[in-house]
């Protein structure tokens, strides 16, 4: 067996000794949640550190910036490296969702750090929509507190496939393997109670980098991966070797010749181009490939793909989450709002159904509103029939309600004015969310999910 660098992640270290052909890097969304104080900027900063993923400018910055706060933790506020709003580094806390980018030699990432208050819920909310993984970080000298179950609860309604609970600040409980322990019982517990299945808990330190980059000496009586081993190999939404969901493809616009053509194109060429019609588009799931048979939604017919342009090259097949046009073999009344689908797997369209909203907006939701719900590329009008319930985060049960004020998660019955190829949010997260929109403002009252 061939020697093998030992800080390789566990999955790639293993296909090096079975002399495989490494992976495509894929691209790996992650969040952070926990409560305030936590240490969810310290952990993403010292992740971005250890990782070289920190260009040289920019420490420099953030070690003077640490000097003249007078920081009394070291030289380096590792914080500083994602709280960049003056208010958040006033305050020392996080207040807006802080995005960074990096990457390893096995994967890129997009790290989402988000607020852990309560008045910014709804931040968090939009940092894990998205979301492969969600780190929740929990004092280990605290254990679980009420707003980590909130998190944990949120992360749990949208069905973020893998969550973490890093148990932080183990040095300060002198890396008891005890105290550990105790706290990982609470959030298994917590877990098991909201439903989630795919949790992993692991001991770290963001502020002295024990367990984040480098499985650390000082806890020997763990014995799973780091913080960013873990991250490697965590399957992706856009992982190839992952189960494909079928092709959803939301219309943004049609692509029909505008003007002559461009000087030198003549013959079958210009003939083919005078013709040219595309619907063109994200491909939110799924794959498409030249000859399959498609559905359009609303026109309710089928046809076959005969041409797919992506980057203005033509390809053969696409894949979630390119942009590409796609050329049909029939003219289709398709515009802004359709929906392209795998033949045979036509959602059901609906004018009326249950959803789980989460509300962003300061101005409460009541029963009888006019609204506009965005779903995918269509917008419609709609109105609130009904509220069902409103979701007590902190006993983790469901409350008769009224109305649903700021940073609120309830059970509402909406009614469209058109037909939408809505699914379960539980089968597809890209089919079965959706944006509610104030008509008159354009402003985003709440985020919301199809219910079964």
């Amino acid at each position: 067996m061939t020697n093998v660098d030992t800080r390789l992640p566990v999955v790639e270290r293993a296909r090096i000794e079975r002399d495989e052909t490494p992976r495509t890097p894929t691209l790996f969304r992650f969040a952070t949640a926990g409560s305030v104080d936590d240490g969810k900027s310290t952990l993403v900063g010292r992740l971005l550190h250890d990782s070289k993923a920190i260009l040289a400018d920019q420490l420099e910055q953030v070690a003077r910036t640490s000097a003249d706060r007078g920081f009394a933790h070291g030289d380096f506020d590792f914080a500083l490296l994602t709280d960049g709003l003056r208010a958040e580094r006033e305050q020392g806390i996080t207040i807006d969702v802080a995005y960074r980018y990096f990457s390893t030699g096995t994967r890129s990432f997009i790290l989402a750090d988000c607020p852990g208050h309560v008045q910014y819920t709804r931040n968090m909310v939009t940092g894990a929509t998205t979301a492969d993984a969600v780190i929740v970080l929990v004092d280990g000298r605290k254990g679980v507190l009420e707003q980590t179950k909130r998190h944990l609860a949120v992360v749990a309604l949208l069905r973020v496939p893998h969550v973490i609970v890093a148990v932080n600040k183990i040095d300060l409980t002198g890396f008891s393997a005890d105290a550990f322990a105790d706290v990982a019982a609470q959030a298994r517990a917590v877990a098991a109670e909201l439903g989630i299945e795919d949790l992993h808990v692991l001991p770290v330190s963001a502020l002295e980098g024990d367990n984040i980059v480098d499985r650390s000496e000082r806890t020997p009586w763990y014995d799973g991966p780091a913080l960013l081993e873990l991250l490697e190999t965590l399957p992706a939404a856009d992982d190839p070797e992952q189960e494909l969901e079928p092709l959803r493809l939301p219309v943004q616009l049609v692509l029909r010749p505008q003007g002559g053509l461009a000087p030198g194109i003549e013959g079958a060429e210009a003939e083919r181009l005078r013709d040219y019609r595309a619907v063109a588009g994200r491909i939110s799931s799924g794959v498409v490939r030249v000859g399959d048979r498609v559905e359009i939604f609303p026109a309710g017919r089928t046809t076959t793909v005969t041409g797919i342009r992506s980057a203005g090259a033509e390809v053969d097949e696409a894949t979630a989450p390119q942009s590409v046009s796609l050329e049909l073999e029939d003219d289709i009344d398709t515009a802004r709002g359709a929906l392209v689908v795998a033949a045979g797997s036509l959602p059901v369209s609906r004018r009326e159904f249950e959803a789980e909203l989460f509300q962003l907006d300061a101005r409460a939701l009541t029963p009888g509103i006019r609204v506009l719900v965005k779903h995918g590329t269509a917008t419609v009008q709609a109105i609130v029939a009904q509220i069902e319930s409103r979701y007590d985060l902190d006993a983790l049960t469901h409350e008769p309600a009224q109305t649903l004020e700021t940073n609120d998660i309830g059970r509402v019955r909406l009614r469209v004015a058109a037909d939408l190829p809505l699914e379960p949010y539980r089968t597809s997260r890209h089919g079965g969310s959706f944006l509610v929109i104030h008509p008159s403002d354009g402003a985003t009252l709440a985020a919301g999910i199809v219910r079964d």
